[in-house]
Order: C-alpha cells, then sequence, then structure tokens
C-alpha cells in the first residue's frame, strides 16, 4: 500500500502548513508527530512502525525491520510486515517500489545528485538481494525542468556521471539556459533496468498544494510512503 501527501491535512501552521513531515526544517516538532501519526495511518500502519531516511543526496541503502531514523541514506528497503518507509522531498524525487509477491517494498528520494550516483539502481539491487523480481515504482512530484534552471556545470557533471540515454532527457539545454529534469532522468533509469512505473504528474514549485523549497526556501516537506500489505 503507498500513498503520496502534499500540504493538506496537518497540524503545522505557517509556512509548514499543514502536513510538514520533516523534523529537520524548523517546525514545531509536536506538530510534525502529529501529521507523521495521521499520514502514516493512510497506509495502514501505525507511527511505531515507520522508518524515515535521513537523506544525504548519495546511492547509499538502509534495510530495516522496524521504525525509526535511519541517517545517511537515500533509500530504505524492507522485507518487514506492519513497517512503512517514508521518503520525504521538496523538489526532489520521492519514489516508492514494490514486488507484491515477493513482499519486499522501498522508499527512495532522488535529487539531481541521486540520479548521478544511481541510487534508483542501487535501491532495485538492495530489493532483488532480499528475494525481489517483479518490481514496479511510482515516482512522486517534483520539481519540473522549466521551473529548475541550474548553472551550465551542473548539467555537464551530470553528463559526465550518466549514460547516454539518461542525460538525453535529464540534461536540457535550451534558449541559452541549462536545466535539469530529474523526473524524467529517474524515470529513464527505471525504463532501463525494466521496471513498469506509474507518476504522480505535479510539479512542486507550480502547485501552491506542495511543499518547495525552490519556490519558498522556508517550508516543509511531502513524502511518499509504502507499507507492505
Amino acid at each position: 500500500m503507498w500513498a503520496a501527501t502534499g500540504r493538506d491535512g496537518g497540524a503545522s501552521t505557517g509556512v509548514y502548513q499543514s502536513l510538514n513531515l520533516a523534523e529537520y526544517v524548523g517546525d514545531d516538532a509536536g506538530a510534525v508527530a502529529e501529521n507523521r501519526r495521521r499520514a502514516v495511518g493512510l497506509v495502514g500502519v501505525g507511527v511505531d512502525g515507520l522508518a524515515v531516511m535521513g537523506a544525504v543526496h548519495g546511492a547509499s541503502v538502509g534495510v530495516v525491520s522496524c521504525g525509526g531514523f535511519v541517517a545517511g541514506v537515500d533509500a530504505l528497503v524492507s522485507a518487514s510486515k506492519g513497517i512503512a518507509l517514508l521518503a520525504l522531498a521538496a523538489d526532489c524525487v520521492p519514489l516508492v517500489l514494490a514486488d507484491a509477491r515477493a513482499g519486499v517494498i522501498a522508499a527512495v528520494h532522488c535529487g539531481w545528485r541521486g540520479v548521478g550516483a544511481g541510487v534508483v539502481a542501487a535501491a532495485l539491487a538492495t530489493m532483488r538481494d532480499l528475494g525481489a523480481v517483479s518490481i514496479e515504482a511510482v515516482v512522486g512530484p517534483a520539481i519540473c525542468a522549466r521551473c529548475y534552471p541550474v548553472p551550465a556545470e551542473r548539467t555537464e557533471y551530470l553528463r559526465e556521471l550518466v549514460p547516454t540515454e539518461v542525460s538525453g532527457v535529464a540534461c536540457i539545454d535550451h534558449a541559452g539556459g541549462s536545466f535539469i529534469d530529474v523526473r524524467a532522468g529517474v524515470s529513464v533509469q527505471l525504463a532501463l533496468l525494466g521496471i513498469e512505473t506509474h507518476h504522480v504528474n505535479a510539479c512542486t514549485n507550480e502547485s501552491t498544494d506542495l511543499f518547495s523549497y525552490r519556490r519558498d526556501t522556508v517550508t516543509g516537506r511531502q513524502g511518499m510512503m509504502i507499507s507492505r500489505a
């Protein structure tokens, strides 16, 4: 069971209104705890079973069998029941993956650095190590390419890290500017690895129903969650 959250339905106020799921952005800790309690119910798990990653824009994967905070990873994988995995984002791509028959699930946080580092492939390899075979993915909302201009050096650097099939859609030069389409890069990486993919098509920068760091700087985080049935 998976769910994508937005801004609505929470207890936070001000710039974090209202369903901010991140405790590290300056929001009231009690409000975040209540928000997580409400959100994790969407996937049928109690808040004690919620596993949250401390993303660092890399490719490290944590394998978990209980709830809690896992530092220094950008993907969580589990084959345990009663666990929900949460990937937080406010412009980067959050995604969830599952092999329902094998009972293996994953949540991944992926920005442009994650595309270059190969965090999606790392999460899939860990899932397969745990017995996953037929994996499907849901890619959550993220900033779109036209809203994500970057220095030209960044697209040049990313091109050096990924195959042309990925850089051809993720690295964009247009009208004298450079842009990165992280969602497209993630989608092609999944396709190259044989993964059937579904999408929550929304741009975080354009939609006021979603948190966006690029738009607001001080803001909350939405999430993609998944639990094992």
